[in-house]
């Protein structure tokens, strides 16, 4: 049996080897993303947030991710510390203290901002990050060989990575609920959000809203529709009373950020096999190992 997985691990490093030996002749040509008009995202008006936390536990039920239960989340002691997600939370909110009024505190959402030309998709030399048609950056775990480009290239920090897991270690990040809005349901953060604080539709309309709220009320808002058209736009994109850099986002112009990582990508690997060669060994390896995992799993469950 150790013989027999042994030739078809070999088999699957030869066979990925060659794939890869063939990759660095079309290094250039940059990953295609799906930019459709009619894509989705979500307006996040952080002058309506109360902070109840309620999305981070919506978020971790849907996910099948560890959660507490729901009145637990509205506990106020983790604003003490801005937090960031990671593996265990796709989503979460902090707390600001207010420059207009010390009396009531500015509560923000975080996740991964779905950008139109993701950087993450441009970076991932394997292809496993995609840009659906409907606004999602999604991505295939079992294809993911853990080099974590996609972290290095994120302008906005959000993919994290299972450094805990030597055998089976994965990328993590809010995938826009893809799997529910596919069946016709809202992201769970927005659907029980219960003042309101996140709207979901097709981009081209939140913008619409966004510029409506401002105009209606411009006492209240910035002028500034934040992804709009930072790096190029995102599906995520946020009204705020006050300055974005005070709520901890970053500063970014209009340029898309795939435009560094495909160059530095690019000048890497598109004369230069051994790295590719390496990288597809190591997905033999990690494809060998989570297939084993798997049958174990199964095994165990029989």
């Amino acid at each position: 049996m150790i013989d027999k997985n042994r030739r078809n691990f070999f088999k699957t490093s030869a066979l990925f080897g060659t794939v890869a030996l063939g990759a660095s002749a079309t290094a250039k040509a940059a990953p295609e993303n799906i930019l459709s008009d009619d894509r989705k995202g979500v307006l996040v008006d952080v002058t309506h947030c109360i902070g109840c936390r309620s999305c981070e536990w919506a978020c971790q039920t849907a996910h099948d991710l560890p959660a507490d239960k729901i009145h637990d989340y509205h506990d106020r002691e983790v604003f003490k510390e801005f937090r960031r997600p990671n593996n265990d939370s796709y989503t979460v909110v902090n707390e600001f203290e207010n420059p207009n009024n010390e009396l009531l505190p500015i509560n923000v959402k975080y996740q991964c901002m779905h950008c139109d030309r993701p950087a993450c998709v441009s970076a991932c030399i394997v292809g496993a990050f995609t840009k659906k048609e409907d606004g999602s950056v999604v991505w295939n775990t079992d294809m993911c060989i853990g080099c974590r480009y996609c972290m290095v290239a994120c302008p906005f920090q959000i993919p994290t990575f299972d450094y805990h897991k030597a055998i089976q270690p994965d990328i993590h990040k809010c995938d826009f609920c893809y799997k529910r809005t596919q069946e016709g349901k809202l992201p769970a953060c927005v659907e029980i959000c219960p003042v309101e604080a996140l709207v979901y539709g097709p981009r081209t309309e939140i913008i619409r809203v966004a510029k409506h709220r401002i105009k209606r009320a411009p006492n209240k808002y910035l002028d500034h529709i934040y992804g709009e058209d930072e790096v190029g736009g995102t599906s995520w994109v946020y009204l705020s009373g006050v300055d974005f850099q005070t709520l901890k986002f970053p500063k970014h112009g209009t340029k898309t950020a795939p435009g560094v990582s495909e160059s530095i990508q690019h000048g890497l690997f598109a004369y230069f096999v051994p790295p590719i060669a390496l990288y597809a060994w190591l997905g033999g390896i990690m494809w060998v190992s989570k297939r084993k995992n798997a049958k174990q799993a199964n095994e165990e469950k029989i």
